[in-house]
């Protein structure tokens, strides 16, 4: 999984063996240790319903996207359009997340079927 922020923009991008273990129910987990006392951690999990939510600790967010648009995605595979959801931030501009697979990891994975 990788992560890019830009101001109140975060992107997700996952690959394929990502994206089949999210559809199988399992949470996709990526973890940097910056320093022996810092470390930094982000779960991305499919959920049901159509709200796509952020939640956590500074060093251990939660993402959790809906499951029915997951797989809807996934049916359009290879694609480099992604889903776009907009989250409440409080008092302040809202968080776009932009999630997407890696449209070279797909070529590659499903042209090998």
């Amino acid at each position: 999984m990788k992560l890019q922020i830009e101001g109140q923009s975060l992107r997700v991008r996952i690959v394929e063996d990502e994206l089949a273990a999210l559809l199988s129910g399992q949470p996709v987990v990526a973890r940097t240790r910056f320093t022996h006392t810092l470390s930094w951690s982000c779960t991305l999990r499919t959920v049901a319903g159509a709200v796509a939510r952020f939640s956590g600790a500074p060093d251990a967010w939660s993402i959790d996207v809906p499951e029915a648009s997951v797989r809807a995605h996934a049916a359009t595979l290879p694609t480099r359009e992604g889903l776009t959801f907009v989250l409440e931030s409080g008092a302040g501009e809202p968080l776009e997340l932009l999630f997407d697979i890696d449209v070279r990891d797909s070529v590659r994975h499903r042209r090998a079927k």
